[in-house]
């Protein structure tokens, strides 16, 4: 046998002997009662508490001294959230929607997004701080956090464009839907009702089916055999139709551009409001956008940028039109819009069509 190779079994003689030793120590210190503990682990250092300790309560509790913008947080947004999320918080595939959903708690398809639905802002941002972005969490600053997290509630027209969000005026904005929360009460509401003896009596005699419904948007089927739509299911077909019939006029935009239209203008509908009782919000509404001058809807504030072109006598025209929704930023620069624009000059036709379609012509 080699010097180094008896050398090396000395060692490893050597390592044994001290872990038997180490194990025959133990076996003679009894772990504490399951009282007092199992004897494993150790106290957690103020160090490794400190790091742990990151989330931000309701009132406030825990922010970090900080502040952050809604520009800086719009640039922060399209590099580290816009390829999961969508450039306006309307989501790419199967990520969480953080934008819109104003009024559609109570329907069919409630959008529970920021806006619509969370109750606490310390949610966004300790969510943000604590798992954001993807595959990178906690890689940016109690700054970028605060600028994200502007930028968010701007999305979800809470601010204007010009707001920071800081520290000290976190709770000054107040969130839609605090309200719709309440304390867990079920313990002296329904408790009681649960454990109490159940009623025995007057019960029915028999139980059948009467009917079944074949789809979820109409009423079970009648005797003759024919289903019957529900009131709010006619009641919105029918205006659809009479779009459908209107639209295929000959002077109107073709309908299959409309329909077209009208599935790309969900990547719009976060900021753009269009039809019956639009309104502004983070974008203008758009009716009666086509044929008129740039930046002429009352009640918006426009960027310079786009009130010069409209000072400048610019027309929402098909060219024009078409041409801003390809490039916003490069057709008019200066502006503030964020969308990065369509795809094709396709999908720019079908979107001008809804336009015109769905929210009128300038008189």
């Amino acid at each position: 046998m080699s010097k180094s190779a008896k050398m090396m079994k000395t060692i490893t003689l050597s390592t044994a002997l001290v872990a038997l030793g180490a194990s025959l120590a133990l076996a003679e210190t009894p772990a504490p009662s399951r009282e007092g503990g199992f004897g494993l682990g150790r106290a957690a250092l103020p160090e490794e508490v400190a790091a742990w300790d990151i989330d931000i309560r309701p009132d406030g509790l825990g922010l970090p001294v900080g502040s952050g913008d809604v520009y800086t947080g719009e640039e922060l947004y399209i590099d580290n959230c816009a390829a999961c999320h969508g450039d306006f918080g309307e989501a790419v595939g199967r990520w969480p929607v953080l934008a819109g959903g104003y009024g559609t708690l109570d329907g069919e398809d409630p959008h529970k997004t920021i806006g619509s639905y969370w109750p606490y802002l310390s949610t966004v941002w300790d969510y943000v701080h604590r798992a954001m972005p993807y595959g990178a969490a906690q890689s940016l600053s109690d700054d970028d956090v605060y600028a994200i997290t502007a930028y968010l509630m701007y999305l979800n027209d809470m601010v204007d464009d010009d707001f920071t969000l800081s520290n000290e005026n976190f709770l000054e904005v107040p969130m839609d839907n605090q309200q719709a929360f309440f304390m867990d009460n079920r313990a002296e509401t329904e408790y009681a009702v649960f454990i109490g003896e159940p009623c025995m009596t007057n019960c029915a005699t028999s139980v059948s089916i009467t009917a079944r419904a074949t789809v979820l948007s109409v009423t079970p089927e009648t005797e003759g055999g024919a289903a019957a739509a529900t009131p709010a299911v006619a009641e919105a077909a029918a205006p659809a139709a009479t779009a459908v019939v209107e639209a295929a006029a000959p002077a109107g935009p073709d309908p299959a551009l409309v329909a077209a239209g009208e599935g790309l203008f969900r990547q719009c509908a976060s900021c753009h409001q269009i039809g019956e009782g639009a309104v502004n919000r983070t974008g203008p509404q758009l009716n009666n956008t086509f044929g008129a001058p740039v930046a002429s809807h009352e009640g918006f504030r426009y960027s310079p940028a786009l009130q010069q072109a409209g000072e400048s006598g610019m027309i929402w025209t098909e060219e024009t039109l078409t041409a801003f929704l390809l490039d916003p930023r490069g057709y008019i620069q200066g502006n503030r819009m964020a969308f990065r624009g369509l795809r094709s000059e396709e999908d720019a036709a079908a979107m001008v069509a809804y336009i015109r379609a769905a929210g009128g012509e300038a008189k």
